[in-house]
């Protein structure tokens, strides 16, 4: 019995890194039986069955996974935010956080482009930072045309299972290929007409990078809300969930309720406008949200 860690899934084939070799094997028939569906970054047990081939027979028990995309046991993302083409957009970027805090993800932030952005923007970015920093996360500000700046970001890399989360064209492959030249992802062009980048990554894989894994997937450029239910929202938003607990009512949405000591916080500037209304608004998209069945 082998163990190693699936790095690649393609055309039903899962690619298991161990320490000295990379195995294609297939997923066992039980699996399918109890509907689990081994994933990439999942430590698994297999045994050999040919050359550089074999079965899964066990799937250790994950951390954190993903559906979409399919992807299990991510220690860390880092949230890639363009200042501009395309602008900045704190929407999307509370959108990220409130997943990595719901799956228990340690984010990192990283704005680029900073040799493209004007003054303005740079100043604005300056405030946005402060903002998140309070919050307790780590927020860099880089060009990736700066030696210096990218051996920085090497080092948030090192031991950590990381996955690249932002917008299409924030620059998430672009930031790879900078970090290790030889992995030439595809990147996409910005789309003039949209303002957003195509989509490039095709399937989930795993590269060794900077002494860690990184996670170039498909599907972190948008996140939905389809498994969360609308009591869990709040502690995707740090300072609201602190001050939850002074509210009136233990139930309190912290929307229409009487003696809601969020909605103080707001007024007294405790908390950002900016940050509740994207609270307010994701609230309205999980209560709007259909069923499943």
């Amino acid at each position: 019995m082998k163990e190693g860690r699936i790095v690649k899934a393609l055309s039903g084939f899962y690619y298991v890194q161990t320490e000295d070799a990379l195995y294609a094997c297939k997923g066992r028939g039980v699996f399918r039986n109890k509907k689990i569906t081994p994933l990439v970054g999942d430590y698994v047990q297999f045994r050999e069955s040919g050359e550089l081939e074999g079965y899964i027979t066990t799937i250790e028990k994950r951390k954190n996974e993903f559906v979409r995309p399919p992807i299990a046991n991510i220690t860390q993302a880092v949230i890639v935010n363009a200042i501009t083409a395309p602008s900045f957009n704190p929407y999307l970027l509370d959108r990220f956080l409130v997943i990595t805090e719901l799956k228990g993800i340690k984010p990192c932030i990283v704005m680029t482009k900073k040799d493209l952005a004007t003054e303005k923007e740079l100043l604005m970015m300056d405030t946005y930072k402060a903002d998140y920093e309070k919050l307790g996360y780590d927020v860099f500000i880089v060009s990736l045309q700066k030696d210096e700046e990218i051996a920085f970001l090497k080092t948030l890399l090192k031991n950590e299972m990381t996955v690249l989360m932002g917008q299409s064209g924030a620059g998430k492959s672009t930031l790879l290929n900078t970090i290790n030249p030889s992995l030439s992802i595809e990147t996409g062009e910005i789309s003039m007409s949209l303002g957003r980048g195509k989509h490039t990554t095709r399937h989930v894989e795993l590269h060794e990078v900077a002494g860690g894994f990184v996670a170039d997937t498909p599907g972190f450029s948008s996140i939905d809300f389809d498994d969360m239910d609308h009591e869990q929202l709040m502690y995707g938003f740090i300072e609201i969930s602190e001050k939850s607990s002074y509210c009136k009512f233990r139930s309190c949405l912290h929307v229409k309720e009487p003696k809601c000591a969020v909605k103080a916080a707001v007024e007294n500037k405790e908390i950002k406008q900016y940050r509740y209304d994207h609270y307010v608004q994701f609230l309205q998209e999980i209560m709007e949200r259909k069923p499943r069945y």
